[in-house]
């Protein structure tokens, strides 16, 4: 059984997929745009070596990796390691999250995770959260990658037991990837 070429609407498809215009693509593929568009349009049947320039970019194109920058989430929602455990408390629930780095001063220092205040409270460790200072709920940092890490990093680290990883660029925090964000990233 023969492959049948693609259609001018799905070079289009495939063309916009990769993200490209069809000057780029035109560029890339050592071809004119004025013939990407001439094909896109179906108004031209290409060479089947020009259709493979254009189809090899197109491939080369889709399997460029999808970095951090992304799928994170900024600003990153941070805590003062000598904050409250009520100034934690409110800022997960007002931002909706489960988990915030501490830090101090512009050092991500530790962690702190809605499921470690809550078992503390539940076990009735704590009478009053406002003079409880978050130092003894502070856990290990989450580890930090730079903006142009893949998304198949980000998932093994993840998968290796860390809820988040902190997104540095010139040394300055600039997002965060949870495992949700890798979860959803997969179903865009």
């Amino acid at each position: 059984m023969v492959a049948l070429p693609p259609s001018p609407q799905e070079l289009r498809s495939l063309r916009k997929k990769a993200n490209l215009t069809q000057k780029e693509l035109a560029m890339k593929a050592g071809v004119s745009q004025a013939l990407v568009a001439r094909i896109e349009a179906g108004s031209v049947d290409p060479r089947v070596s020009t259709l493979r320039k254009i189809l090899t970019v197109l491939s080369d194109e889709a399997v460029v990796k999808k970095t951090v920058k992304e799928i994170m989430h900024t600003p990153v929602i941070t805590i003062e390691e000598a904050d409250s455990l009520e100034n934690a408390i409110e800022k997960l629930w007002e931002y909706g999250i489960s988990q915030m780095p501490v830090m101090r001063g512009d050092r991500a220092v530790g962690s702190v995770k809605e499921e470690t205040i809550l078992r503390v409270i539940k076990e009735k460790k704590v009478k009053d959260l406002s003079n409880t200072s978050i130092r003894s709920f502070i856990e290990e940092s989450f580890p930090i990658v730079s903006i142009e890490t893949d998304v198949d990093e980000a998932a093994r680290i993840l998968s290796s037991g860390y809820s988040a990883i902190l997104v540095s660029e010139h040394g300055m925090m600039v997002g965060i990837v949870t495992k949700i964000d890798l979860i959803a990233s997969h179903s865009m």
